[in-house]
């Protein structure tokens, strides 16, 4: 079963959200979009960073995933 971490830096404003090991992070491109984008030494996506995220109520900070057929 494949994990997903999410980090929410109230302080810093981001949302970093990971799909594999954060170790294996090789570069980081930003897309222009305030997102910044982890990958692998391959090329892979593994992980994006939005700047300037905040919630109105961060103790209520929810997140829910979905699964979908390929």
């Amino acid at each position: 079963m494949a994990k997903v971490k999410v980090f929410y830096d109230q302080e810093g404003n981001t949302l970093t959200v990971w799909f594999a090991d954060p170790h294996d992070e090789y570069i980081c491109e930003e897309t222009g979009d305030e997102v910044v984008l982890m990958k692998n030494k391959s090329g892979r996506v593994i992980g994006f960073e939005k700047l300037n995220f905040s919630v109105s109520k961060p103790g209520k900070f929810q997140v829910a995933f979905e699964t979908v057929a390929a």
